[in-house]
């Protein structure tokens, strides 16, 4: 099929690796990881760059005519609530894509919605409160420290570090001020979570497949460290190396358990109305009582990554994993009114 990839523009992969270059650390692992597969597996893949112009897209849907986008946007404009805006547009131009629909994306983005929404389906989520800019910064008196505080609608644990659990109203302060002025977003205050950091994987529209859950672990951090995905914890892999971070299968976790924490993610998922693919992300306290903290349509699809591999993990290969990707958007149609 002819596959039109959409990528940042500064994040498209180069044709040729040179020899010896570290792939796994390139920006752009995620865009050459799917693109070099798909063209592999015998796909006709046409990298596109966007940032602020929804022209070219128009274009080569009209002239090149792909079968499909594989949309590997995660902001538009550097605005992150604006990729929903980008799959709209898809949807009006009749041109198929993967990933999360454009509602999906819209009740997933803003944590407070989602959190909302979830509480409403009876799916347990931290109490919270979001903080806008300019607006007074008083805490509730429901609301118990230790509390996390971090952006409203940023993803990939932008704005996350150790300080962003407060344990005084002074540091809370501090804290929501550090998102309103260096992230540039609201801030949502949650309570924080002791416990295990697990993830799981869900693919499909209506018919759902829900990967193994998948663990953070934290084998050697310093006494007193909280035990969250930082930005550090993510992305810097000499931090990982230094505090001994990895993730993999959850350990020691009871079948009964296991399924249990898949059938609630299966039902976060509905209730956000996501399509395609998503990670839904958890904590399980000390009490073994599960929690979810938010759902990330579209999420990290590099080749071993949590998704990839736990995908693996059953039998479902790399290349078997993006062609489901790409036959569920093949699948997906926008509802109509008869």
């Amino acid at each position: 099929m002819r596959v039109l990839a959409l990528v940042h523009r500064h994040l498209i992969p180069p044709d040729k690796v040179e020899e010896g270059t570290d792939v796994t650390a390139a920006p752009w692992r995620t865009e050459y990881d799917v693109i070099t597969t798909l063209r592999a597996s015998g796909h006709e893949v046409q990298a596109l760059g966007v940032h602020d112009d929804l022209g070219e897209i128009r274009r080569l849907a009209t002239e090149w005519k792909p079968h499909i986008a594989f949309n590997l946007l995660e902001a538009f404009d550097d605005v992150t609530i604006f990729d929903q805006n980008v799959v709209s547009h898809l949807e009006l131009l009749k041109l198929s894509y993967t990933g999360c629909n454009p509602r999906g994306l819209l009740l997933a983005r803003d944590k407070s919605l989602s959190k909302k929404l979830l509480a409403y389906h009876r799916i347990p989520v931290p109490d919270f409160e979001v903080f806008r800019t300019g607006r007074p910064i008083r805490r509730a008196k429901r609301l118990q420290f230790p509390l996390m505080v971090k952006s409203l609608t940023q993803e990939a644990s932008i704005g996350i570090s150790q300080a962003s659990v407060v344990d005084t109203d002074e540091k809370l302060k501090e804290r929501v001020t550090f998102i309103h002025e260096s992230i540039g977003t609201a801030a949502i205050v949650e309570q924080y979570i002791e416990g295990r950091e697990l993830y799981v994987g869900v693919l499909g529209n209506q018919a759902l497949q829900v990967l193994p859950v998948w663990e953070l672990f934290f084998t050697n951090m310093p006494e007193g460290a909280k035990r969250i995905a930082t930005d550090r914890v993510k992305w810097s892999t000499k931090y990982q190396e230094k505090y001994g971070i990895d993730s993999g299968p959850a350990k020691d976790l009871p079948d009964a358990k296991g399924e249990e924490l898949q059938h609630l993610c299966k039902r976060a998922y509905r209730a956000l109305e996501l399509s395609g693919y998503a990670r839904i992300d958890l904590r399980l306290d000390e009490a073994g009582n599960p929690w979810v903290l938010e759902a990330n349509p579209n999420p990290q699809i590099a080749r071993g990554e949590d998704f990839a591999a736990s995908a693996e993990k059953i039998g479902v290969s790399y290349e078997a994993m993006l062609q489901r990707i790409i036959n569920l958007g093949l699948r997906w149609q926008p509802e109509s009114v008869a």
